[in-house]
């Protein structure tokens, strides 16, 4: 794997990052269905033996629950990786999830994230999600305190427009920028990616093989035999008519990965990693193995050739879709 600069900032990513979301389990509203933690501490730990020198996490990722995974994953390591995790997504004490972007509920949020990782400072802390938008500029002044005060290295966004960060870039720089990319997810195309290019934001897709969609593992069966608890299942592009027109789609990108002896997920990361807008791609493990393969990607550059094979089957699928 390489490593880019993330921005204006002194982090230096592996261009593939482990995400930690399916760790979280399924025993809250958008889990994944059942998963071994001891499969989870494992998976984090392989992937810092792959050569991957940061996490992405959340304190939503079963409520906790993935935060203090890691916690458990890494100990108190000499040469520790790059933590990333956010703020703004809360729950309830019935667990159902909550949006608040209040500056007490965020410099919480912080307090409980430093506690639940056993850490000194927070290498990157994100807005989750910009909801309310109305009170955005509170949640990233707060952020904005934490980094003042310490306790927090760099602050990003995650899921936030172009009109948003400007708005919350008069308070303070942006390091980064956490949206969903992918072959089946495209919007960053139009503007996010030019507004971060300009101002030197770092790019972390997330979603990059869209919640394994375009592993190419999952068909109408398989797909029915996703947990009742697994929130795959409430998805559009899980469901038909997309379901069917993706599953086109992943037959169309199959012979392109085959013809040079790799996996559909790396075909799927390594289309995302051609932007140069991209500093690093974020990786969701439930197991060690899943990671043997998906690391590969990080050193395939697609060729022109391949980009234009695929940018006709996009179209293709677009038009379908309407």
């Amino acid at each position: 794997m390489r490593t880019n600069r993330l921005g204006w900032t002194d982090l230096e990513l592996t261009n593939i990052g482990l995400g930690t979301f399916p760790m979280g389990g399924g025993d809250w509203e958008a889990g994944w269905g059942p998963q071994d933690d001891k499969e989870s501490i494992s998976s984090i730990r392989h992937a810092l033996e792959l050569g991957i020198n940061w996490i992405d996490t959340a304190p939503a990722y079963g409520l906790g629950k993935a935060e203090t995974l890691v916690h458990k994953a890494i100990g108190k390591m000499s040469n520790p990786p790059i933590i990333a995790t956010k703020c703004g997504l809360t729950w309830s004490p019935d667990r159902k999830l909550l949006n608040v972007m209040k500056k007490e509920s965020v410099k919480k949020e912080a307090e409980d994230s430093l506690k639940r990782l056993n850490v000194d400072v927070i290498d990157l802390y994100q807005i989750h999600w910009p909801i309310p938008d109305e009170d955005i500029e509170e949640a990233w002044t707060a952020i904005a305190q934490l980094i003042e005060e310490g306790k927090v290295k760099y602050g990003g966004v995650c899921n936030c427009s172009v009109a948003q960060m400007e708005r919350l870039a008069k308070i303070h720089p942006i390091a980064s920028l956490q949206s969903p990319y992918s072959m089946i997810i495209r919007d960053i195309e139009k503007g996010e990616l030019k507004y971060c290019r300009k101002h030197r934001i770092g790019v972390i897709p997330y979603s990059p093989m869209q919640r394994g969609l375009l592993t190419g593992k999952y068909n109408r069966d398989t797909v029915e035999q996703l947990a009742p608890n697994d929130h795959r299942r409430n998805e559009p592009y899980f469901q038909q008519p997309e379901f069917g027109v993706n599953l086109k789609l992943i037959e169309g990108l199959r012979p392109l990965a085959e013809e040079e002896d790799r996996v559909l997920a790396q075909l799927a990361l390594a289309w995302v990693l051609r932007r140069s807008e991209v500093t690093a791609a974020i990786v969701g493990a439930r197991r060690p193995s899943q990671l043997d393969d998906t690391v590969l990607a990080g050193d395939w550059d697609l060729d022109k050739k391949k980009i234009r094979a695929i940018d006709r089957l996009l179209k293709s699928r677009d038009r379908e879709l309407g």
